[in-house]
Order: structure tokens, then C-alpha cells, then sequence
């Protein structure tokens, strides 16, 4: 079993342990070093878990020798570039397994070309083609584009319905709302206005940003540096150049402790994206008399199930996938924002999923005139792409501009 790693810690043995004709079922877990690895795999057990990240060192350490007649990928959207190491691994080895089965609440979070590597490693290409060419010469045409670069690709007209038939007699989607009874999930956009210093050096540090780069020639790797920076200006702090960590405001961390305020003692997850955010927010958390905890593993998902947390930090990049933490409670505050739809969905969905007795109410802290705005106009309209971020990007850039010349 494939899935991330601390869903392969844990989650799958403490799951099979709450079912009768699964109980029985022992696992070895394949994760740390090389030697823990090696030394689990060579345990008798029914079900071995190894993280995601590990896959090509596994194929690497049995090539042909596979021994596995079946593979279960947890979160096989994970799976979804035809060029990453994990994909190729898998792809290298496929002819060696019998059976694979793989489970995801995301199949396309950025498109139906997400779809072909997953699909390919079901069916081998019988059904979308033996390459990611053929498939998206098929079902698609160029959409975005640059001089010399196509950025995006757009289904042809009719072409979902096709890839959807194509793919029918081994693909099943299931909504959990048409079999189980979940509460209904609010969002809660949380408006967070900069006091007058703030925000003076706030938008002299974003113009500042924003006008050292060329919005005629802005690639992916400038944008994903520029918007990294911004999301870090809006939060409050941001890296210098020698890694030191420069103070903006606490504007945010001051709504944050609010909105803590107004849950009346409700048990809640803070999400975060950078260390300066943690660091922070723990800081700030001191006076508040509550009992928090950093997101690392096991031991904090038990102990905030069990409602011995109060607040529970996570880095949604660690912790959006597979996680049951729906017994804890039913708040999650965004108090870092960031591009990943998948990333964004998948975090909620911890505590929006079976067992929950709730309604599930998703707090967004949006720095007002900040990127924070634009970030979440692209996941209210599920459209998280690289593209859209560059074009956001380069309507900030026009505007600094036009703030230079006044």
C-alpha cells in the first residue's frame, strides 16, 4: 500500500481495527531509514505501507524480483505526472502486478490531463492511450498560450464525455453525501484590513516585489518566487534574502486570535504554510490559555481525536491527505493561504468526512487589497493553475506600475 506518510503510519492499521473481517490483518510499516525499510519489508504480514516518496527506492530494491501481486495507491492523484520518479517507477515494474486499485477524492484537481497517468497505471494505455501525446492530441487543444509556449490545455467539444465513457468499466466515483449523512460545510471569509503602518510598509515591500520582475517575461519559476514572497507579506513576515525572517505587521496573527476567540472554547486546526507563520503563532498563542500542539504525527491526530487539544497547527502539505481528524473538531482556520486547490479541498476534508457530527466551518483570514484576494477568487472558483497565478501576478504588476509613475 502506497499512500503519504503519516497516513501510512497509522491511519490504514487504526482503520482496519474498527472492522470485523478486517481485524485480523496484520501490517509492517516500510518507512525511516534504508534499514527500517529493508528490515519491514522482510516481516510476515498481510499488508506492508510505504510513503509515496519511497516508491523508486522500492522498485530500485526488488526490480524484477517484485514480489506484490497487488498495490493499493492512497491518493493516487499524487500520481498524476506522467514525468515524476514515483510514476515512471510504478510504470517501469506495472507488467509484475496483478491487481491495483486507487483511491482519491481528487482525480483532476487542475484538469482531465491529470487523469492519464493514473489511469495509465490501471489499464496500461488500453484506454487513454499509451502516451501522454497521443492523449492530448486526442481530447485536447491549446487553451493559454505564451510566444513560444503552450501553458494550458482546454478539453475539445464532446471530449470529457468520451474520456468519461472510455474509463466507465473501471472507474467508479463515489459521493460520500449519496451514502452517508454529513453535515453541511460552511466557509466563513474572514476580511483582515491592515492598520495604516502596516499597511505603508506592507505595500512598499509588495510594489517593491512586484516591480523586480518583468511582467512581459514572467515565467512559472518567477511566479511561484514572487507569489511565495507576497503570501509571506500578507501573513505578516517574510524571509530576507539571508534567510533572516523580517517582521511586517500583526494584523493577521491579531484576526487570527480573534477568530479563536469567537469559537467559545470549540476545538479548531490552523493552517500554515511557512516556518516564520509557526513560529509566530505559537508566540502567539501563549496568552490565549488554550492547549495547542504542532501537527508531526500519530501522536498529536490521537491526542487531538481524543479532544485533548484545543488548537492543532498543521502545514496542509504534511497533513491534507488521508488524515481522520474529524473526531477533534469542526473548525479549520486558513490562516496561510495558498494556490493548491487539491491542497486546500483535501485539508478540509479531514475533518468533513464520515463521523463527523457537525457542520464544518472553514474560516479564511484574506489580507484585504493583499494576494490573499486573488488566491482566493482562484479556489472559490476551483480554478487553481499555474496560468491563473501569472496572470494575477501580472495585474499586480500593472498596477505597481501605475503606482510608480504617481
Amino acid at each position: 500500500m502506497i499512500a503519504p506518510k503519516k497516513v501510512a503510519e497509522s491511519v490504514w492499521q487504526k482503520e482496519a481495527t474498527k472492522w470485523k473481517n478486517l481485524n485480523f490483518l496484520s501490517f509492517s510499516v516500510a518507512l525511516g531509514n534504508e534499514e527500517k525499510r529493508i528490515a519491514a519489508l522482510q516481516k510476515n504480514a498481510d499488508i506492508y505501507l510505504i510513503n509515496r516518496e519511497n516508491v523508486p527506492w522500492l522498485v530500485e530494491h526488488y526490480k524484477h524480483a517484485w514480489p506484490f501481486d497487488m498495490v493499493v495507491i492512497d491518493e493516487s492523484s499524487s500520481f498524476k505526472s506522467h514525468t515524476a520518479k514515483r510514476f515512471k517507477a510504478l510504470k517501469a515494474i506495472r507488467s509484475h502486478i496483478s491487481r491495483i486499485v486507487e483511491l482519491t477524492g481528487t482525480p483532476s484537481p487542475h484538469g482531465l490531463l491529470d487523469l492519464w497517468s493514473q489511469v495509465y497505471l490501471l489499464d496500461c494505455g488500453k484506454r487513454l492511450g499509451k502516451t501522454i501525446t497521443s492523449y492530448r492530441d486526442a481530447y485536447f487543444v491549446p487553451d493559454k498560450r505564451g510566444r513560444d509556449m503552450v501553458y494550458s490545455y482546454t478539453t475539445r467539444q464532446g471530449a470529457d464525455k468520451e474520456i468519461f465513457e472510455r474509463i466507465s468499466d473501471i472507474c467508479i466515483s463515489m459521493k460520500a453525501e449519496d451514502y452517508i449523512e454529513l453535515p453541511e460545510m460552511i466557509f466563513s471569509d474572514i476580511p483582515v484590513a491592515l492598520d495604516d503602518a502596516a499597511k505603508k510598509l506592507y505595500k512598499k515591500l509588495e510594489r517593491d516585489a512586484l516591480l523586480s520582475v518583468d511582467d512581459e517575461i514572467i515565467t512559472a519559476n518567477t511566479a511561484a518566487a514572487l507569489t511565495t514572497k507576497l503570501l509571506q507579506l500578507c501573513n505578516g513576515a517574510v524571509y530576507a534574502e539571508d534567510g533572516e525572517v523580517i517582521s511586517v505587521h500583526n494584523c493577521k496573527i491579531e484576526a487570527l486570535l480573534e477568530t479563536v476567540g469567537r469559537l467559545n472554547g470549540e476545538h479548531a486546526i490552523i493552517c500554515y504554510n511557512f516556518k516564520h507563520d509557526r513560529v509566530r503563532l505559537l508566540e502567539a498563542l501563549k496568552s490565549t490559555g488554550l492547549k495547542y500542539a504542532v501537527y508531526e504525527g500519530a501522536e498529536q491526530s490521537a491526542a487531538w481525536n481524543a479532544g485533548e487539544i484545543d488548537l492543532l497547527l498543521v502545514q496542509p502539505a504534511s497533513c491534507g491527505y488521508g488524515l481522520n481528524l474529524q473526531e477533534g473538531g469542526h473548525h479549520v482556520i486558513w490562516f496561510g493561504l495558498n494556490w493548491n486547490l487539491e491542497l486546500y479541498l483535501q485539508t478540509n476534508k479531514r475533518l468533513h468526512r464520515q463521523g463527523q457530527k457537525y457542520p464544518v466551518i472553514i474560516h479564511n483570514l484574506i489580507v484585504q487589497g493583499g494576494v490573499d484576494e486573488d488566491v482566493m477568487r482562484s479556489l472559490a472558483g476551483k480554478e487553481s493553475n499555474q496560468q491563473q497565478l501569472i496572470e494575477a501576478l501580472k495585474a499586480r504588476i500593472q498596477e505597481a506600475k501605475r503606482g510608480a509613475k504617481n
